[in-house]
């Protein structure tokens, strides 16, 4: 202890404590508020992949797949396919393959906003350690 310190009454002691352990604690929410920030950002950005998937495979549904189907069936026609179920079978092979390409996308946006993702490391371990130096103060 300096020797300012030891001419100090153990009230005034013991109100520096509380304001310092006031102050980290004002800290460790503005930290808590900065790190919350960054995962909000990281969610959008996964946001962001889902809704562009979604806006291909509707897009990819609509126009892309009327072209292929039509080109398709034209090409199993010419093998010697009937009409009608060689519409019916180019339907179902670019259907299956537009849902795929747009099925990994989506995915690749749901694993983006997993939990462990949007955890918030620092602060806890900041916490645990402003906890710990507390408890040794007194």
């Amino acid at each position: 202890m300096s020797h300012a310190e030891q001419g100090r009454p153990l009230g005034d002691l013991l109100t520096g404590l509380a304001s310092d352990i006031t102050g980290l604690f004002r800290k460790e929410i503005q930290l808590a508020k900065a790190e919350a920030s960054e995962k909000l950002d990281d969610a959008i950005k996964a946001g962001r992949s889902l809704a562009i998937g979604a806006i291909l495979a509707i897009g990819a549904t609509g126009v892309f797949l009327a072209a292929l189907v039509t080109g398709l069936a034209a090409l199993l026609i010419n093998m010697g396919m009937a009409e009608t179920p060689a519409g019916f079978v180019a339907g179902l092979i670019v259907t299956a393959v537009i849902g795929g390409i747009a099925w990994m996308l989506i995915s690749r946006g749901l694993a983006e906003l997993k939990a462990n993702k949007l955890d918030m490391q620092r602060t806890a371990r900041s916490l645990q350690m402003d906890a710990a130096a507390v408890k040794e103060s007194f």
